[in-house]
């Protein structure tokens, strides 16, 4: 038996071990890895997969192990992609999301994955999709992706989830931030974390004054303000069952044009990663050429994807 149809015959097993395998030669970028993560694409995928973004601080990944903890009680098996940023040594995640989900390090209902940004500006490391893609064949019943947590540039996030979390918290600025990022726009579910805290009540009142500016109908989503305080679990419950009636909202069509979208977004990151190849692999003639004002930078693009 060939190592692919041994990993393959594991992973559709169910093995961990053969998921996280698989995971690894696809982040590294392996022929062999490319060739499995197209075996496996086929079919529609069933689980929601939620973004969870925010800023730093915000309380994320405490949010998204109390998720975790609220779908175990239910029996449904969860995976999450936590994007870490990236250490400025070695290039690799710091693992700080997987740290604050170590009591589920036990439960084989949950597989916990960090990926490094590799300087990634939208909030998700490139490799990213391709680990969610995994975890959908793995058939999870909920799959998080996680946000590195760069504030006003994190918005790649609504192009490849289902569905989008904005978590906030009280007197900290995020609601002005918010406002002034436009990242409420992407959001469907605002979750005011940390809700204990004061100005959570008038955290609140002002993600209701400012969503009412909009125009809304009977066919928009308006998205619900929730409460939560990630620390004890408290609201996550609630999150899940609005993540579901935010399914039901977008119906069969809705999801279909979503997971459109994000199949838009991994062509372009895939054509813009090989267009940094090439200009990374520029002759020094070329560039000299437009450095002196000789060649436009226009015309050396031309010259590179020409081949020429």
């Amino acid at each position: 038996m060939t190592l692919s149809s041994s990993l393959l015959e594991r992973f559709r097993a169910g093995d961990p071990r053969a998921l996280a395998r698989l995971i690894t030669l696809v982040e590294s970028e392996t022929p062999l890895g490319a060739e499995l993560l197209s075996a496996l694409r086929s079919g529609t995928p069933s689980a929601p997969v939620i973004g969870v973004t925010g800023s730093p601080g915000s309380g994320k990944s405490t949010l998204v192990d109390a998720l975790i903890a609220s779908a175990r009680e239910r029996g449904e098996r969860v995976g999450v992609v936590a994007v870490d940023p990236s250490s400025p040594f070695s290039g690799g995640a710091i693992l700080g999301d997987r740290i604050r989900m170590l009591r589920h390090h036990a439960d084989t209902g949950v597989f916990v994955r960090s990926l490094a940004s590799r300087g990634a500006l939208g909030g998700l490391s490139k490799r990213a999709m391709g680990v969610v893609s995994l975890m959908e064949a793995f058939d999870f019943d909920w799959i998080f992706l996680e946000t590195v947590g760069v504030g006003q540039s994190e918005v790649d996030i609504a192009s490849v989830a289902d569905h989008t979390l904005l978590v906030l918290t009280p007197a900290g600025g995020d609601a002005v931030q918010a406002f002034k990022a436009g990242i409420m726009e992407i959001a469907d579910l605002l979750i005011v974390n940390k809700a204990d805290l004061p100005g959570a009540e008038r955290m609140v009142r002002e993600l209701r004054a400012a969503l009412g500016l909009g125009a809304h109908d009977e066919f928009t989503w308006l998205p619900p303000i929730l409460k939560t305080v990630a620390s004890s679990g408290d609201g996550a419950r609630d999150v899940l069952d609005a993540v579901l009636k935010h399914r039901v909202f977008l119906g069969e069509a809705g999801l279909a044009e979503r997971r459109l979208e994000r199949a838009r977004f991994e062509v372009r990151a895939e054509v813009q990663e090989r267009a940094s190849r090439l200009a990374g692999r520029a002759e020094s003639d070329v560039l000299r050429a437009v450095a002196a004002g000789k060649l436009s930078a226009g015309e050396a693009a031309d010259h590179l994807l020409r081949g020429s």
